[in-house]
C-alpha cells in the first residue's frame, strides 16, 4: 500500500507556476509540461515579452496563456535555472545536480528587458546542435507576444542570408519531423527603422502558401440579413437572435474553411476538433476585424444603434464587460490602422488556429511546425509586400494574443449583456472612424 500512496502524492504534486499538475522537476523546479516547455522556448530563443497591464498577471492553468510576459517572470522568481537548459541539451541528458537558483532582481530585469542576450546577437545561425522543438510563437504560441521582438542584429545581409536558409527549409520543404534550433531572424527595434529596406523578391515557395490559404477563405459578404427599417425599434431579444445568427454562420465559415486548408490531410481530425472548439471564438473574432468588418461596423452597427438598452441593464453592465469593451475598440483601431489584406489575414488566422500548446491534441510537433511554415511564410510577404514598414510583421504578430485575450474574457461576459456591449463597441468605433 505504501507504493501506491506515494505514487498519489506524485500525482497530486501541482506546478509552482501555474497550479496544472506537475510532471516532475523541471529547471531545477517542480512544474508541469506547459511551463517547462515554455520556459526554454524563451531562454533558447532570447525573447522579450511584453504585459499589457501592471506585470503582475494571475497565473493558473486557465489564464498562463494570457501573458507570457508575467508567465515567464514567475518562472524566474520561482527559481527555473536557466544553465539547466544547455545541461538538457547535451549528450547523456540532464545534469540531476542542477537545482533551482535565486537571481537578483536586477538580473531578472535584464533578462525581461532583453538586455541578457545582447552580448550574444550575433550568435552563428546554427550555434546550438540540439534539436530544440522551439516555435517562434504561434503568434501566439503561448497565446501572447510574438517572438521577433528580441535582440538586434548587426548585419542586415547576416539576417537576409539566414532568413533564405529558414525559409528554404520550412516553406521549400515537407514538414520534418526534427529540425535545428533556430535563434530569431530580425530585430524590430527603432534600429531596423534606420535600415533603408532592400527591395526583393517574394520567395515563389510563399506565394503559393499563401495563394493556397487565400483560396480556402470565403471572402463574400455575409448572408445574415442585417437591414432594418428606418424608426424601428430593435429590442434586446431581437438583438442577440441577430448576433447568434452572425456568430452561426461566421462558424459555419470555419468549419468549411478548415476542410479547405492545404494541409487538411497532415493533420488527424481529433486534432482538428481540438483546435477548432479551442479557437473557434478567436478565429470568429479576428474575422469580424479584418475581412468583414465593413458590415460588421457598418451594417450591424446601424441595427444596434436602433437598440436602446435600459437604465437596469446600464447598472448591470460587468466589469467584464467595461475591459472587454475597452480592448475591442483598441484592437479595432489598431486593425483600421495597419489596413490587414486578405494574405497576411489568411496567415494570421492559420497562425492562430495552428496552437501546439493547447491540451489533448496527439500530434504538438507537427502542428508546431506547420505553425513555424506560416509564420515565415507571413514575414516574408510583410517584408516583401511593405518595405517601408519594418514593424508591420510584428504588430500584426502582437495582435494575435490580444484577440485571443479578449476572446477568453468574452466567455465571462453574461449572454444578456451582449447586446449592450456591441451596441457600445460598435458606436465607438463607427464614431471614431467618420472623425478621421
Amino acid at each position: 500500500m505504501l507504493p501506491d500512496f506515494q505514487d498519489e502524492r506524485v500525482d497530486q504534486r501541482t506546478c509552482l507556476i501555474c497550479g496544472d499538475r506537475a510532471t516532475g522537476l523541471h529547471y531545477g523546479i517542480i512544474s508541469c509540461e506547459g511551463c517547462k516547455g515554455f520556459f526554454k522556448r524563451s531562454i533558447c530563443n532570447k525573447r522579450v515579452y511584453r504585459c499589457s497591464r501592471d506585470k503582475n498577471c494571475v497565473m493558473s492553468r486557465k489564464q498562463r496563456n494570457r501573458c507570457q510576459y508575467c508567465r515567464l517572470l514567475k518562472c524566474l522568481q520561482m527559481g527555473m535555472n536557466r544553465k539547466a537548459i544547455r545541461e538538457d541539451g547535451m549528450p547523456g541528458g540532464r545534469n540531476k545536480s542542477i537545482g533551482p537558483v535565486q537571481i537578483s532582481e536586477e538580473e531578472i530585469e535584464r533578462i525581461m528587458s532583453g538586455q541578457e542576450f545582447e552580448g550574444e546577437a550575433n550568435m552563428s545561425w546554427s550555434n546550438n546542435g540540439d534539436s530544440d522543438h522551439s516555435s517562434p510563437g504561434n503568434g501566439v504560441s503561448e497565446s501572447n507576444q510574438p517572438s521577433p521582438v528580441s535582440t538586434p542584429s548587426s548585419s542586415r545581409s547576416v539576417e537576409l542570408n539566414g532568413f533564405a536558409a529558414l525559409r528554404d527549409q520550412y516553406i521549400g520543404t515537407p514538414v520534418s519531423t526534427h529540425y535545428q534550433y533556430l535563434p530569431h531572424l530580425f530585430s524590430y527595434s527603432a534600429h531596423s527603422a534606420l535600415v533603408p529596406p532592400q527591395t526583393r523578391s517574394l520567395d515563389p515557395q510563399s506565394h503559393s502558401l499563401i495563394n493556397q490559404l487565400v483560396s480556402a477563405e470565403d471572402l463574400e459578404p455575409l448572408g445574415t440579413p442585417m437591414l432594418i427599417e428606418d424608426g424601428y425599434k430593435v429590442t434586446q431579444a431581437e438583438l442577440f437572435a441577430l448576433l447568434c445568427r452572425l456568430a452561426d454562420e461566421l462558424l459555419f465559415r470555419q468549419i468549411a474553411w478548415i476542410k479547405k486548408l492545404p494541409f487538411f490531410c497532415e493533420l488527424s481530425i481529433k486534432d482538428y476538433t481540438c483546435l477548432l472548439s479551442s479557437t473557434w471564438q478567436e478565429l470568429i473574432l479576428l474575422s469580424s476585424l479584418t475581412v468583414y468588418s465593413k458590415q460588421i461596423f457598418g451594417d450591424l452597427a446601424d441595427v444596434t444603434s436602433k437598440y436602446s438598452p435600459s437604465d437596469d441593464e446600464l447598472h448591470r453592465f460587468s466589469e467584464e464587460g467595461m475591459e472587454v469593451m475597452e480592448r475591442l475598440i483598441y484592437l479595432f483601431r489598431k486593425f483600421n490602422q495597419l489596413k490587414v489584406s486578405n494574405e497576411e489575414y489568411a496567415c494570421m488566422k492559420a497562425i492562430n488556429f495552428l496552437n501546439q500548446d493547447i491540451r489533448g491534441l496527439t500530434n504538438a510537433s507537427q502542428l508546431e511546425q506547420l505553425n513555424k511554415r506560416y509564420w515565415y511564410v507571413c514575414q516574408d510577404f510583410t517584408e516583401y509586400k511593405y518595405p517601408h514598414q519594418p514593424n508591420r510583421f510584428p504588430d500584426l504578430m502582437m495582435c494575435l494574443p490580444e484577440i485571443r485575450y479578449i476572446a477568453g474574457k468574452m466567455v465571462n461576459v453574461p449572454l444578456e449583456q451582449l447586446p449592450l456591449l456591441f451596441k457600445a463597441v460598435l458606436h465607438s468605433c463607427k464614431t471614431s472612424v467618420s472623425k478621421e
